[in-house]
C-alpha cells in the first residue's frame, strides 16, 4: 500500500513563518520589513519592465519610420562610380525569394539655394513607379505630385523641414548647387540647376524631412554626369533578415557590387540604442538587488526572534538541513511573492500605457511628448519575452541568493544555548 503525499514539513513552517507573527509588536514589525522587501522588489521589476517596454517601443517607431525611408538592402559599385548593367543586376536580385522590389537611384549631397538661405541636401533620383514598391513614405505623397517627377522636368519634391527652412511650397522654384563645378576661362565655376518645386513629402522622421530632395532618377544623372544610376535599392519580405540576405546577395554578386542592409547605414544609432538599453538594465537591477538583499535583514531577525523555536525543532529530531530549509523558503516565498506582483503590475502598466500615460497627461494638464519636439505624440511600449524572463530570473535568483547567509546562522543555532535563557 502506497503511503500518501505529505508536504514536507520545512515548506509548512517557512509559510507559517511568512504570514504569522503580524498582532504582536516585535513579529509585526518584522512581517512589515518583509512586506516591504516584497514590494521594493515588485516595484523593481515593474520598473524594469516598464521602462524597457518603453525603449522598446521608442526603438520599434522610430526604426519603423526609418525603414519607411531608407532602403532595407543597398546595391552600390565598388568603385564609386554608377552600376553599368543595370537590367541584368535587376534580374539578378529578382531571383532571390526575399527580394519583393528593387528600384534604380541616384544619390548625390547637392546644395539647394532659395535667395540668401543655402541648406546641404541628400539629393535622390529616382524612378516614381518603381520607388514605390521599395519605400513606404511614397506611398503618403499624392499620386499626381509623383507624375511630375517626368524625366527632363527638372522638378523636385523636397522634406517638408527642408522646404520649411527655404521658407518654399509647391510652385516655387530653388537653385541647385552641384559638387565639382566646371572649368571655364574664368575659372572654376559651380554648377547651378534652376529646378521647380512641385510638391513637398513628410516622412515623420526628422533627419529625412530636413535633408531629403525627390527627383527623377534620368534628371538627376544629368545634373551629376553619371552615366548610369548609383545603385540598386531593394525591400525584402523581412527587415530583420537584411543582415543575412545582403550576405547572400554579396556572395552572389560579386566584388564588384557593395552590398549594405539598413543596420550597417544606421549601426552607430542602433549601437547607441543598445548601450543605453543594457546600462537601464543595470541601472534598474541595482533596485531589485537593494530590494532583494533587504531579506538578509528580515531573516536576520526572524532568526533571532525565532531561536527558541529552532531550538525545540532541533531537539525534536530536525537536522541543521532543514531548519535551512524552513528559512530559505520563508525568503524565496517573499522573492516569488515580489517577482510576481511585479511582473503583473509592469505587464499591466506596460500593456496599457496608451491609456494610462494620455490620463495622467489630461489630469496635469501637460503633454510628455510635445509634437514639435520628439518625432512621436505618444508614449510607444512593447513588451518582450527576452526581456521579462531574464528580469523575473534575475529577481528570483537575487532572492534565493540573499536568503542563504541567515538560513546558514539559522542551521548553526546550537538548542542548548538558544534555551539557556529560555
Amino acid at each position: 500500500m502506497t503511503k500518501p503525499f505529505q508536504i514536507p514539513y520545512e515548506l509548512i513552517i517557512g509559510w507559517r513563518y511568512t504570514r504569522a507573527g503580524r498582532s504582536s509588536g516585535r513579529n509585526g514589525f518584522i512581517s512589515f520589513i518583509s512586506g516591504v522587501s516584497m514590494l521594493g522588489i515588485a516595484l523593481g521589476v515593474a520598473a524594469l519592465i516598464i521602462v524597457l517596454s518603453v525603449m522598446n517601443g521608442f526603438q520599434k517607431e522610430v526604426r519603423d519610420r526609418m525603414l519607411s525611408v531608407v532602403s532595407h538592402i543597398e546595391l552600390s559599385a565598388a568603385d564609386g562610380q554608377g552600376l553599368p548593367d543595370m537590367d541584368h543586376l535587376l534580374q539578378q536580385v529578382a531571383q532571390h525569394p526575399q527580394v519583393l522590389a528593387a528600384a534604380p537611384f541616384v544619390g548625390q549631397q547637392a546644395l539647394i539655394a532659395r535667395g540668401e538661405d543655402m541648406r546641404g541636401a541628400q539629393v535622390r533620383g529616382i524612378d516614381p513607379q518603381r520607388e514605390v514598391l521599395v519605400a513606404d513614405f511614397m506611398q503618403q505623397i499624392p499620386s499626381e505630385t509623383l507624375h511630375t517627377l517626368q524625366p527632363d522636368s527638372f522638378n523636385v519634391i523636397l522634406g517638408a523641414e527642408l522646404a520649411s527652412i527655404l521658407g518654399v511650397k509647391a510652385g516655387d522654384s530653388v537653385t541647385l548647387v552641384a559638387p565639382g563645378g566646371q572649368v571655364t576661362p574664368a575659372g572654376v565655376l559651380p554648377r547651378l540647376k534652376q529646378l521647380h518645386v512641385s510638391g513637398v513629402f513628410d516622412s515623420g522622421h526628422y533627419e529625412y524631412d530636413a535633408t531629403l530632395a525627390l527627383m527623377h532618377v534620368q534628371d538627376a544623372q544629368r545634373i551629376f554626369r553619371l552615366e548610369s544610376p548609383s545603385g540598386l535599392r531593394l525591400k525584402i519580405n523581412n527587415p530583420q533578415d537584411a543582415r543575412w540576405v545582403a550576405y547572400e546577395l554579396a556572395t552572389q554578386l560579386g566584388s564588384d557590387v557593395v552590398v549594405r542592409d539598413w543596420t550597417r547605414q544606421n549601426r552607430s544609432w542602433f549601437a547607441a540604442v543598445q548601450v543605453e538599453k543594457r546600462m537601464m538594465f543595470i541601472i534598474l537591477t541595482l533596485i531589485v538587488a537593494v530590494a532583494a538583499f533587504n531579506l538578509v535583514t528580515t531573516l536576520v531577525m526572524t532568526v533571532t526572534d525565532k531561536r527558541a523555536d529552532i531550538a525545540i525543532l532541533r531537539t525534536l529530531g530536525a537536522s541543521p538541513k532543514s531548519i535551512m530549509a524552513i528559512f530559505v523558503v520563508q525568503g524565496a516565498t517573499v522573492g516569488v511573492l515580489g517577482t510576481l506582483l511585479g511582473l503583473a503590475l509592469g505587464l499591466g502598466v506596460a500593456l496599457n500605457i496608451d491609456v494610462i500615460v494620455p490620463a495622467i497627461e489630461h489630469a496635469l494638464n501637460t503633454s510628455f511628448l510635445p509634437r514639435d519636439i520628439y518625432l512621436i505624440n505618444r508614449m510607444p511600449s512593447d513588451p518582450q519575452s527576452g526581456d521579462i524572463w531574464p528580469i523575473a530570473l534575475i529577481s528570483l535568483a537575487m532572492a534565493f541568493v540573499a536568503t542563504l547567509y541567515p538560513s546558514w546562522r539559522a542551521s548553526r543555532v546550537q538548542p542548548a544555548q538558544a534555551l539557556r535563557y529560555e
